[in-house]
């Protein structure tokens, strides 16, 4: 009897899990800002009950989380408009150089390997004033409804209309005690990285930034921007950022010393900040299995795109939690963990 039901419960695991996944998938419209949400919540929870310490209204505490996180977007949109006026200011003396070394690139890589080109003139003035409105007027819209929509499951998540740890304590771990345990800590491991995250972030912008005004590269407050923005992708955002300012620092520089000094540089600004102080800061408590890394980031981005990857790591450690509270699933949690291994970037 007891060897059926097995049976039985192994069966309906494996109906179930993929059935979680494809609704997952097709409704990541409204999985993906509740996600968000939960982190940004997260985030602001210690700073609500601070505020409730000092007897403030939950009202009262919403809203000023409210303007804190509307003051941080704005600006974020301030230095975004910043950057866009230092391209548009140097866009008439950049595009030609960068035409001259495109053209000298495809006049080489023609002559050395035979691979021929169309004679289109003028491409990257063409490629900055043709824009697809469309695909923009889309874009926009989409980002507007999933910001709108994060906004309103934070404020449900900070006024407690959607409890976690009630939502644990009936849905998975059906224990008061072990649910309110396994809420508290992963409020302190999610909170731990999204602050050391954004820290190791920002560092790394700036110093992005830094070198390329020390070596003449142009527009360092967009690649500092960049920086920050894309090393939220954990591993793969390092690499994109190395791999695109070299690239553009190969158009605008001359191939010499400094080119491969300049590359260096923002290299190690990523290796110090991204694969040493990074795993400091964390601590070993919050260390995650590198092939784990690697697994989540590729299902995780193949769900739900650049917003699965953002994420990945963060529901990793959330789901490693849970699977700790249980005897069953202690063993997949050890895998999950590495006892020597970090979350790396290289």
């Amino acid at each position: 009897m007891l060897d059926q039901r097995r049976t039985t419960n192994i069966l309906l695991l494996i109906i179930v899990i993929p059935l979680v996944f494809y609704l997952l998938k097709i409704l990541s419209f409204i999985f993906i800002p509740l996600a968000f949400s939960m982190f940004i919540a997260l985030l602001f929870l210690p700073l609500m009950r601070w505020l409730g310490r000092r007897k403030v209204p939950k009202t009262a505490s919403i809203l000023i989380v409210v303007l804190i996180a509307a003051l941080s977007l704005k600006i974020g949109i301030e230095l975004i408009q910043l950057s866009s006026k230092e391209i548009l200011a140097t866009r008439s003396e950049f595009i030609p150089k960068a035409e001259e070394k495109i053209t000298f690139l495809k006049a080489y890589i023609s002559d050395s390997f035979g691979i021929e080109f169309s004679e289109d003139k003028n491409i990257i003035a063409q490629f900055l004033q043709n824009d697809n409105l469309g695909s923009t007027i889309g874009f926009l819209r989409t980002f507007l409804t999933s910001l709108l929509m994060t906004i309103f499951f934070a404020v449900l998540w900070l006024a407690e209309s959607i409890n976690v740890h009630q939502l644990l304590n009936t849905t998975i771990l059906k224990q008061k005690h072990t649910s309110i345990k396994a809420f508290m800590k992963i409020e302190k491991d999610l909170i731990k990285f999204i602050k050391v995250k954004f820290l190791v972030s920002a560092l790394t912008g700036l110093f992005t930034g830094l070198m390329c005004v020390f070596f003449d590269v142009s527009f360092p407050i967009f690649w500092g921007l960049f920086a920050f923005a894309i090393n939220f992708v954990q591993m793969v955002g390092s690499f994109i950022a190395v791999i695109s300012l070299a690239i553009f620092a190969l158009v605008e520089l001359d191939p010499t010393s400094t080119l491969f000094f300049f590359i260096l540089a923002i290299t190690m600004v990523q290796v110090v900040f991204g694969a040493i102080l990074e795993p400091v800061f964390m601590g070993k408590s919050f260390s995650i299995n590198i092939i784990a890394v690697l697994v989540m980031l590729m299902f995780w981005g193949f769900l739900w795109g650049i917003p699965g990857l953002i994420m990945a790591i963060p529901i990793t450690v959330f789901i490693k939690i849970i699977l700790e509270q249980f005897p069953s699933t202690k063993l997949i949690a050890s895998l999950l963990s590495g006892n020597e291994t970090t979350i790396d970037k290289f």
